[in-house]
């Protein structure tokens, strides 16, 4: 008698392990429903883990092999939001790919493809690409008259292997461009300061100067027939969101902006780069949602250069600038430019008024969502021609307009 319950209370426990097992992970499939002709290279996979409120580890497996993946906290609670991978959509077709959610692993360690540093000032470290003040987020008040000097390269900054640029941290919020001559991360190296030894070395370097132009793509807000600057704040903050080897995620804050007399709105902006890309997603929230509000966004003019507009939301540029306004310490960069945005968010093309050519921009329910794409003449695996440039830019929208259908589904507990 005394056996069998032995062996009784060893089965339960074996059992009861079995069971726990098959809770400490979740399967989904995904399947990648692909129509269009043309192959989409690093295709961004998101899977929303709002039903996987505790997953800490993902495995991404297709067509045989491991795909590296990414989980990221977006609201920094501390609980991960959502899953990503990319996969190379080669043609049109179904392409399936398993993925399993664990709730008790660490995160396998994937080779990095993306990177993002926000750094405070330190007056002590006089070398421009070693400073070591490094922080995750930073917010101030309108109490602060010069938060454009507070951090290092004057704003946050990121980068994939290809690209990689930082945003003013002032009422410009201006994205400027650093052209690289290879592909790899730089940015941890050179601090967006390349010396004379690292040019020689091969790095990259800044390749635009924005003055008070939007730049590539900077969102200024629209009113009475004017663009107008992110001045008038509460608060304004910066935040590093995630990189990894899928994605880097930043964001702009500014909270409280008196968009209108009387009127008060907290925006947010978003920015997203997935390695093995040359486009930027730009996102933007308003809370809460006001009636009339507007924006503009678009590319800055640069004198004598190639122009493309399609009047449906696509414009690019390509076209030689000095990087700075001292022309003593610099030479002059060839790059191209292009922004598109969606028919949905369009609301008029502006006219070049001599600083960008712009367009103004319509939130739907309080959000907004844009691209914006660049690449330099010095590049070894880039454009070097308006001609070839402007080919890019209207495959790149139609691509953008080609989105695959996804259709995710929970196949059973390993």
């Amino acid at each position: 008698m005394k056996t069998k319950t032995i062996l009784c209370f060893f089965l339960f426990f074996v059992l009861s392990l079995k069971a726990f097992g098959e809770a400490e992970a979740d399967t989904i499939i995904v399947n990648i429903d692909y129509s269009y002709d043309r192959p989409w290279l690093n295709y961004p996979v998101v899977v929303s883990l709002k039903d996987y409120p505790f997953t800490t580890s993902s495995r991404v497996y297709f067509e045989g092999k491991e795909l590296p993946s990414q989980l990221d906290d977006l609201e920094g609670d501390g609980i991960n939001d959502e899953m990503c991978f990319l996969v190379d959509l080669k043609r049109s077709g179904t392409y399936t790919c398993k993925v399993v959610l664990g709730k008790t692993e660490t995160q396998k360690d994937y080779p990095l493809r993306t990177y993002a540093e926000l750094l405070l000032t330190n007056p002590k470290v006089k070398d421009k690409t070693k400073q070591n003040l490094y922080i995750r987020q930073l917010v101030v008040t309108n109490e602060l008259e010069d938060s454009y000097h507070l951090v290092h390269h004057h704003g946050i900054a990121f980068e994939n292997e290809l690209i990689a640029l930082r945003i003013y941290f002032d009422k410009r919020q201006t994205l400027d461009l650093y052209g690289k001559k290879r592909m790899g991360l730089e940015l941890h190296d050179t601090q967006f300061y390349t010396t004379q030894e690292q040019r020689l070395q091969g790095y990259g370097e800044d390749i635009l100067w924005t003055g008070n132009s939007m730049g590539l793509g900077a969102l200024r807000g629209w009113s009475n027939g004017k663009t107008q600057m992110l001045d008038d704040v509460a608060h304004r903050g910066q935040r590093i969101v995630c990189h990894g080897p899928v994605r880097t995620i930043v964001e702009m804050s500014d909270g409280g902006w008196l968009w209108k007399q009387g009127q008060r709105v907290n925006l947010t902006e978003r920015y997203t780069l997935y390695a093995g890309h040359r486009d930027i997603c730009v996102e933007a929230w308003a809370i809460p949602v006001a009636e009339g509000l507007r924006f503009a966004t678009g590319l800055m003019h640069m004198a004598g250069a190639s122009k493309l507009s399609d009047h449906k939301g696509l414009r690019g540029l390509w076209g030689t600038n000095w990087p700075a306004k001292d022309t003593t310490t610099c030479i002059q960069e060839t790059l191209g430019m292009g922004i598109y945005v969606p028919a949905a968010y369009l609301q008029k093309e502006l006219a070049c008024d001599g600083l960008d050519d712009a367009y103004v921009l319509a939130p739907v329910n309080g959000h907004l969502k844009y691209y914006l794409t660049y690449s330099a003449d010095k590049e070894t695996y880039g454009y070097h021609q308006a001609c070839d440039w402007f080919t890019y830019l209207k495959q790149w929208k139609a691509l953008l307009l080609a989105q695959p259908r996804i259709k995710i589904s929970r196949r059973h507990s390993k």
